[in-house]
């Protein structure tokens, strides 16, 4: 096999395999065995020949070529045993097509700035095909092997394009981008490309136009190249541009850029338009060319403290200090790398759960969050994926989102993404089955990519064990004098909506911090350290002494919170190169939250159940059993009846609870915690009575027996 050498390092590139030149061959670490686990310095053992893609382990004995290389890594796609329709496309059809261009052609080219050299290296040609005459360009695969035609028709006859025979989409002259060159142009089209060359140019175009470009492309260009997109003037150029431009930011290219082309091309100028017919030059180029995002000027911005963040969020959700910085962290945390994490809010209805979150996600950019109401496993995947024919699966891209689930998902649903909210691994494949109205259940491949920050808002109290360690558990606040403020600003909402907007978007702390947002995604913040982990550790194992399975991964979300500080002020924080470093400052703010959160999740409890336990159960148990210690002994402590514990609900909240919620939800979590335990009533069996377990058996201070009035 006769490969171009650019094929074989591309190819070692993409699997992250280093390797050093030395003549003819590419030496490298053993992927084989673990050969070169004792390894020291530049010592390797895998010797690979540059054109032929031969490879050789000079320990174990590995041998092979590049198809063998590919099945190794699972890449190597074996061809169907139904014979294709048989075309004369090969190397020798390439040769004639060449020999054949006419002169005229020929100084057409060189019209479009297309050199002579430029032609004799690409193979043009010309030929007939499909009854009428094209240019002919030649193709190459990912392999180095010729694939097809790209034809363009001879302009004398019009200006038709097709390919022979017909084919996937390819880069075209993918081959330069392992170059020594800093610029790589990203042209619309194979003609724009090879004007660039004629110029001393890298360049590469798809060979389907504006509108398709593949990921599989994206992961093959250098993220230390800069990248200048010079797509035509016209609506399809522009769309396509931004589409490239956003796949190569999302995928961590830094030096993005687009050229917008003057208006003195004309509609449907190209680049070659502009280099030919009207006097333009690659300087004039890179002048037009605009970082993509246009970069936002941080020095407006300064150090962001705690109480400045609350006094924006409070705008518009009212207390809720715990729970709105939490949410705010946990949205923030999803332009880290790998810092995201979940948060799960539980709540009766009408409490607010969902509000908190889905304000919160306004202040961030709207292409970043998405809210789903109720979905199956299938619609998720369908609606939020894209389908790869040529893996025939579906992409679901989850990197730096924001993904709100405003009710309870499908239980199959939160099955399937549990590996993703456990941050197993960057990429998940899944099977899932399809309903197909021609061909019956079908199974189809996921490909789930990426962590997103995930908060789910439900209304059921009853949480999995493999959720609740998942997430941090949230409650809204209920106190009296949040719900007051809360119908308060709701008045001033609704009583004139435009004139509320205005005043919000308007107002100067607001509109700083959604464009400090913007300015942080921009930063695409990589690894953050911790420079004083010790510190954090020593902290956390003291205060808990009796160490939990959970805690491994509770530990995970305090430092989630801790890097979460970090990116807030991420132009404060020191580089290392790869990423930024957290300081002290970032890991006392994070403890600061943690201390105040922490108590329900040590218990699995969202907060609204514990803080139940809390202000319900134990003070009227309490006052049940005030004063009684002349008949303790004969009688014990009382527990608790339903009713009671209903009755004592209504006057602390002042709304009522179901009789099922308390019996068949809170009871029993309260329970499991180890909060309460449930007693037969001895004077009816069919009833169980609630006793607090902290209180059990506990003995009065005083000789007398009874309760501290400081109980109360």
């Amino acid at each position: 096999m006769n490969l171009n050498e650019n094929v074989v390092k591309a190819y070692l590139t993409k699997k992250g395999i280093e390797y050093r030149e030395h003549g003819n061959e590419l030496i490298a670490h053993c992927c084989f065995n673990d050969c070169d686990t004792d390894s020291k310095g530049r010592e390797a053992h895998l010797y690979i020949e540059k054109n032929e893609g031969l490879y050789d382990c000079k320990k174990c004995g590995s041998k092979g070529n590049f198809v063998t290389l590919q099945k190794h890594f699972g890449d190597y796609k074996i061809k169907s045993k139904v014979s294709p329709r048989k075309t004369d496309f090969d190397q020798e059809l390439v040769e004639q097509c060449h020999e054949a261009l006419p002169q005229r052609i020929r100084e057409y080219l060189n019209g479009r700035g297309i050199k002579d050299e430029v032609i004799g290296e690409h193979k043009l040609g010309y030929g007939t095909f499909y009854r009428s005459k094209w240019i002919t360009i030649p193709v190459r695969d990912n392999e180095g092997e010729y694939a097809y035609f790209k034809l363009r028709q001879d302009p004398e006859q019009g200006s038709d394009k097709r390919l022979y025979p017909k084919g996937e989409a390819q880069l075209f002259n993918r081959s330069q981008l392992l170059s020594e060159a800093q610029t790589i142009y990203l042209t619309e089209g194979e003609l724009d490309t090879l004007t660039l060359l004629a110029l001393g140019e890298v360049a590469v175009s798809g060979t389907a136009g504006a509108a398709t470009f593949k990921e599989s492309w994206v992961e093959e260009i250098p993220k230390t190249k800069e990248l200048v997109i010079c797509y035509d003037r016209d609506e399809a150029g522009e769309n396509g541009a931004n589409r490239v431009a956003e796949m190569l930011f999302k995928a961590g290219h830094q030096k993005v850029s687009i050229a917008t082309l003057p208006e003195v091309v004309g509609e449907h100028g190209d680049v070659t338009d502009f280099l030919t017919k009207h006097g333009g030059s690659i300087e004039q180029i890179k002048e037009l060319a605009k970082p993509y995002p246009e970069r936002i000027d941080t020095s407006q911005f300064s150090p962001m403290s705690q109480a400045e963040l609350l006094d924006v969020l409070d705008l518009t959700i009212k207390h809720d200090v715990q729970n709105k910085l939490a949410t705010f962290l946990c949205e923030l945390s999803a332009y880290t790398d790998s810092a995201q994490f979940n948060i799960s809010y539980n709540a009766p209805s009408s409490t607010g759960k969902s509000f908190i979150p889905t304000e919160i996600a306004r202040l961030f950019p709207k292409e970043d969050v998405i809210e789903i109401a109720y979905c199956s496993p299938t619609a998720f995947f369908h609606d939020t994926g894209e389908y790869d024919k040529e893996k025939n699966q579906h992409v679901v891209d989850l990197s730096r989102k924001i993904l709100i689930f405003l009710d309870q998902p499908h239980n199959d649903l939160l099955t399937r993404l549990r590996p993703l909210l456990s941050h197993d691994q960057k990429e998940i494949i899944l099977k899932i089955t399809d309903k197909n109205q021609k061909s019956g259940l079908r199974t189809k491949t996921i490909l789930l990519r990426g962590y997103p920050s995930v908060i789910f808002c439900t209304a059921g109290l009853n949480i999995d064990e493999q959720e609740a360690t998942r997430f941090l558990l949230l409650s809204p606040e209920v106190k009296q004098e949040k719900i007051r403020q809360g119908i308060e600003s709701a008045i001033r909402r609704e009583a004139d909506r435009d004139e509320y907007l205005q005043w919000l978007e308007s107002h100067p702390g607001r509109k700083s911090l959604k464009l400090r947002l913007e300015a942080i995604k921009q930063e695409q913040v990589g690894d953050i350290k911790i420079a004083n982990y010790k510190k954090l550790e020593k902290r956390f194992l003291s205060n808990h002494k009796l160490l939990k399975p959970r805690h491994q991964r509770d530990i995970k979300r305090l430092v989630s919170i801790v890097k979460a500080f970090a990116v807030l002020n991420v132009w404060w924080r020191d580089s290392d190169g790869e990423g930024i470093v957290a300081t002290d400052e970032d890991v006392e703010s994070a403890f600061t939250l943690w201390d105040i959160i922490s108590e329900s999740q040590e218990l699995n409890l969202p907060p609204y159940v514990h803080d139940l336990y809390k202000d319900v159960i134990l003070p009227a148990w309490k006052k049940k059993n005030h004063n009684r210690s002349n008949f303790e002994a004969v009688t014990g402590l009382l527990g608790l009846s339903r009713q009671e514990v209903l009755g004592k609900h209504y006057e602390v909240y002042g709304r009522m609870m179901s009789s099922f919620m308390l019996g068949k939800q809170i009871l029993p979590m309260l329970e499991t915690a180890g909060l309460i335990i449930q007693e037969q009533d001895p004077g009816d069996k069919r009833k169980l009575l609630v006793f607090p377990t902290e209180m059990m058996g506990k003995k009065n201070s005083s000789n007398e027996g009874g309760v501290d009035e400081d109980d109360f």
